[in-house]
C-alpha cells in the first residue's frame, strides 16, 4: 500500500472543520513535500516526524513522500498534525495496518524522541469529533480539570511507539488521566455573605443575578464597587454541562486554563484593552473577553476610561449573543456573553 488517509481537524473557533491527511509514496529521488496551505508550524513538522519515526525504531521510506492536507483552501496551523502525518507514513509504507486508523481522529505534536506533547486549543476539535461518533486519540498530557468529556471516546497516548502497539491491538489503550476539579479554588471564591453594611448593593446584585440583568455600579473610589462585582459569580447558578464545555473550549482556544468547573466565569479586562481584545480577532481569530465570559460575568472596571470605539463594538455581540470574526483567509463565530 502506497497511499493512506488519516483524519484530523483544524483550528477554527469552535467549529473545528475536518482535515484529511493524505500520504502518498512514489518513486523518485527521496523528498518530503507538503501541500494544502500549511503554515510555518505545519511545514516544520516534516523534520519532527522524520526524527520521531527514526527514534521510535520505524523505517523512514527512502522514497518521494507527498502529504496533502485537504481541503486545500483551509489554512492549517499548529503542531497537531504531526501525529496523523507520522501515522499516514507508517500506513502507506505498510508498517501499520490501514484498518486501525478507521473511525478515529488523531491529534498531537511529536517530540524528536517520538513522545507526544500536549496541543493548545484541542478541546473544540474533541467536542466536534466525539459528537460525530469518532474516537479521538490525543496526547496523554492534554487534561481539562472537571470538564465533562464523553466517556469512552478519548484514547490518550504517551508516544508514537506505544500508540502503534495499541492500534495493532497488542496492548489496550490507557484510561484518560483522572484530573478532578479544583474544589479548593471553588470553595475559596469570594462570597457575598462576607459583605457588611451594603444592603442596597447586595440586593441589587441578587436581582441582577436572578434575572440575568446588566448592572451599573457607580460611586466614589473605595466604596467597594469592585469588591461587590467580584462576588456576583457566586450568586449565579452552576452552568450546565454544555455551557461548561463551551466555556472550557473557548478558554482552551485562547490558550488559557478553563475556569473552575461548576462556577460561572468572571472576566475583568483592563480599561486599556483594545476592541480586538474585547470581541476577539487577530490574524488567526481567537475569542475575546466577551466570549470568554460566556455564561458568566464581564466586569468593565473604570467604565468611562474605556474608549468609545471599544464600548460601541460590544453592542452587537451583546444583542445577538455571538460575535462573527472575519479575516481575509478565514471566518470564525464565537458565542458571546448571554
Amino acid at each position: 500500500m502506497e497511499f493512506a488517509v488519516v483524519r484530523s481537524r483544524a483550528e477554527s473557533g469552535l467549529q473545528a472543520p475536518p482535515v484529511l491527511v493524505e500520504v502518498h509514496l512514489s518513486n523518485g529521488l527521496p523528498a518530503f513535500n507538503m501541500v494544502g496551505m500549511p503554515e510555518t508550524a505545519v511545514r516544520e513538522s516534516k523534520d519532527r516526524v522524520r526524527s520521531a519515526l527514526i527514534n521510535s525504531h520505524f523505517d523512514v521510506p527512502d522514497r518521494r513522500i507527498t502529504v496533502n492536507l485537504a481541503p486545500a483552501d483551509l489554512p492549517k496551523s499548529s503542531g497537531r498534525f504531526d501525529l496523523p502525518i507520522a501515522l499516514g507514513i507508517l500506513a502507506a509504507s505498510g508498517q501499520l495496518p490501514g484498518e486501525c486508523l478507521l473511525q478515529r481522529e488523531f491529534f498531537g505534536e511529536l517530540a524528536l524522541d517520538g513522545s507526544l506533547r500536549p496541543v493548545r486549543g484541542l478541546l473544540p476539535a474533541i467536542m466536534v469529533a466525539t459528537r460525530e461518533g469518532a474516537r479521538a486519540v490525543i496526547p496523554r498530557d492534554n487534561t481539562w480539570p472537571g470538564i465533562p468529556l464523553p466517556a469512552g471516546r478519548l484514547l490518550p497516548a504517551a508516544d508514537l511507539l506505544s500508540l502503534c502497539a495499541c492500534l495493532r491491538g497488542r496492548v489496550p489503550f490507557d484510561e484518560p488521566k483522572a484530573c478532578p476539579a479544583d474544589n479548593a479554588a471553588a470553595t475559596s471564591a469570594a462570597d457575598l455573605a462576607e459583605v457588611l453594611d451594603q444592603p442596597a448593593a447586595c440586593r441589587a446584585l441578587e436581582i441582577a443575578a436572578s434575572g440575568g440583568h446588566n448592572l451599573l455600579l457607580f460611586g466614589p473610589p473605595g466604596t467597594g464597587k469592585s469588591m461587590l462585582a467580584s462576588r456576583l459569580p457566586g450568586l449565579l447558578p452552576p452552568p450546565s454541562p454544555d455551557t461548561t464545555l463551551t466555556v472550557a473550549a473557548l478558554a482552551d482556544r485562547a490558550g488559557l486554563r478553563p475556569a473552575v468547573a461548576g462556577r460561572a466565569p468572571f472576566r475583568a479586562p483592563h480599561h486599556s484593552a483594545s476592541a480586538v481584545a474585547l470581541v476577539g480577532g487577530g490574524s488567526i481569530p481567537r475569542p475575546g473577553e466577551i466570549s470568554l465570559a460566556h455564561g458568566g460575568v464581564l466586569f468593565l472596571d473604570e467604565l468611562p476610561e474605556f474608549s468609545r470605539h471599544s464600548l460601541e463594538i460590544l453592542r452587537e455581540p451583546l444583542e445577538s449573543g455571538h460575535s462573527m470574526l472575519s479575516r481575509a483567509t478565514r471566518q470564525t463565530e464565537c458565542p458571546a456573553l448571554r
